[in-house]
């Protein structure tokens, strides 16, 4: 296989950190982004012949055109883009205001999607490549006290899941990964919190930013093999549309699956009958 060129964000740590030292291991380029001049200046130095990095702000729609028109000019194609690069948000809905909603889809959702449609157009010129979105199995289920991140993983899953049908006929895959916790920097010091608390909510909410503090540095999830995971994903002619990763993210999703299914039942005669009569 020829050295395929992949663009990853968010590689400064954790998974993104992860899965760029594996796939540079396995003789493919990598072009990481960070936030940071410096950053982007040691990533570019240290890994000499098998990678570079390009500065990019998730809140900054002007730097995903440039990004894209970039890897165009230097590699001439992109093979796998992974939006990895995304932040955690702790609140209860009604203590979470409108900003801080606001900045926290527009790392998980208007960030992706837009850096996604900046590298469409190189996608469909080669009719080839691979989409892989870093979702969470909070893109799937929603819990008390992550319900403004768990929206913004939902809307990156619903648009997804319909660029995935949009793109299949020019030869365009596209796939989720819903990781459960993994031992990354996502639950440290820069996970957001709402400025408000309510004691309403301590019990629901409030305990889930608790559990979050406690849990940090002892999650399930192991970095290094779900970088593993996402390149054999990228290995597959017919990659799944969405691949869980971790017993937790296994755990949580079923359980959706099993409460919709419930749902369904439950609701099968009134909303068979929810439609006009026949007519003639």
């Amino acid at each position: 296989m020829d050295r395929r060129i992949w663009v990853i964000t968010g590689v400064s740590s954790g998974l993104g950190k992860a899965l760029a030292e594996l796939v540079m291991e396995q003789g493919d380029w990598v072009i990481g982004t960070f936030r940071q001049p410096e950053q982007v200046a040691d990533f570019t130095a240290a890994n000499a012949g098998r990678g570079s990095a390009l500065q990019l702000d998730l809140t900054r729609p002007d730097q995903f055109l440039e990004v894209a028109q970039a890897v165009e000019r230097d590699f001439g194609r992109i093979d796998v883009l992974v939006n990895n690069a995304g932040s955690g948000f702790a609140g209860a809905i009604e203590e979470t205001t409108d900003a801080e909603l606001r900045t926290i889809f527009e790392t998980n959702f208007f960030g992706p999607v837009a850096l996604t449609n900046a590298f469409l157009p190189l996608f469909r010129q080669q009719r080839s490549g691979h989409i892989i979105q870093l979702s969470s199995h909070g893109g799937v289920k929603a819990f008390p006290g992550f319900g403004g991140y768990n929206a913004s993983k939902f809307a990156l899953e619903g648009a997804s899941e319909a660029l995935a049908a949009e793109v299949a006929p020019l030869g365009i895959r596209v796939s989720m990964v819903e990781p459960g916790p993994f031992r990354t920097a996502f639950a440290g010091a820069g996970f957001g919190q709402a400025a408000q608390r309510l004691a309403d909510y301590e019990p629901t909410a409030g305990a889930f930013r608790e559990r979050m503090a406690q849990v940090h540095g002892r999650q399930e999830g192991d970095p290094v093999k779900a970088a593993e995971a996402i390149w054999q994903l990228s290995l597959q002619e017919k990659p799944a549309l969405r691949i869980p990763l971790g017993r937790i993210a296994l755990a949580s999703i079923t359980s959706k699956i099993e409460s919709l299914r419930q749902d369904m039942e439950a609701s099968r005669d009134v909303a068979s009958r929810a439609v006009f009569e026949s007519v003639g």
